[in-house]
C-alpha cells in the first residue's frame, strides 16, 4: 500500500499553534494540515482522518497549470490539500489516495 512507511509529525508554528506534516521515505512531504489548531489533540485527530464517504474530493489546476486537490468536511471545512502541484492528474491522485481517497 501506498505511503504505509510515511511518518508524522506534529509541531506547533510561529503562531503556537499545533500542524501535522506527512512525509515519504524519501524525505518529500506528501501532506500538510491546511490550518493550525490550539488543541494538540484536534490537529491529530485531522493528521489520522480516514476515509469517510461523507468528505468531498476536489481535483483542479492551479494557477500554473498543475494539479491539485483538496479534501472537504460535510461542513464546508477544508481538512485537508495537496501541499504541492503535480503535472499529471494521477499523480495527485496517488498523493490523495495517501490521506483517503479511495476514487
Amino acid at each position: 500500500m501506498a505511503g504505509e512507511n510515511d511518518k508524522f509529525e506534529v509541531y506547533q508554528d510561529k503562531a503556537g499553534e499545533y500542524r501535522w506534516r506527512r512525509t515519504a521515505t524519501n524525505g518529500q512531504i506528501v501532506g500538510a494540515s491546511c490550518e493550525g489548531y490550539k488543541n494538540k489533540s484536534d490537529c491529530e485527530a485531522n493528521m489520522n482522518r480516514g476515509p469517510n464517504p461523507s468528505d468531498k474530493w476536489e481535483f483542479y489546476t492551479d494557477k500554473k497549470g498543475e494539479y491539485r486537490w483538496r479534501r472537504t468536511a460535510s461542513n464546508g471545512q477544508v481538512v485537508g490539500a495537496s501541499s504541492e502541484g503535480y503535472t499529471k492528474k494521477s499523480d495527485a491522485e496517488a498523493n490523495a489516495s495517501r490521506q483517503g481517497y479511495t476514487g
